[in-house]
């Protein structure tokens, strides 16, 4: 007799890219701290960080945080790596967020 599975009990690793911005003040040394830790956090929760983004600007965008041209590049990874979602190393305005998921079609998280 064959056991039967009444549900799926496999679970789905999530594949995440990690977002961090170099501000004014801020030295990549200590942005890097700030993602290992989010990158910690992430594999915690269960998830695989497959990737990090940096990107240096005196202040973030007001509607992407990052600049376009970046934004693009981690869309661009995020649709070749079949990546789940996004995590940003900073909390995201409602705005933000709203054009972030519009662009990249996927899970996005904040700080």
């Amino acid at each position: 007799m064959t056991k039967k599975k009444f549900f799926d009990t496999s679970v789905k690793i999530e594949k995440a890219v990690l977002v961090g911005l170099i501000t004014q003040g801020e030295s990549e040394e200590q942005e890097k701290e700030y993602l290992e830790e989010l990158e910690f956090l992430v594999d915690t929760a269960g998830g695989e960080t497959v990737k990090s983004f940096t990107q240096k600007m005196l202040r973030p965008d007001r509607a992407t945080f990052v600049g376009t041209g970046k934004l693009e590049e981690i869309n661009a990874f995020v649709k070749s790596e079949e990546i789940d979602m996004v995590v940003f190393d900073d909390e995201l305005t409602p705005s933000q967020l709203r054009n972030i998921e519009k662009e990249l079609q996927v899970k996005i998280l904040d700080r």
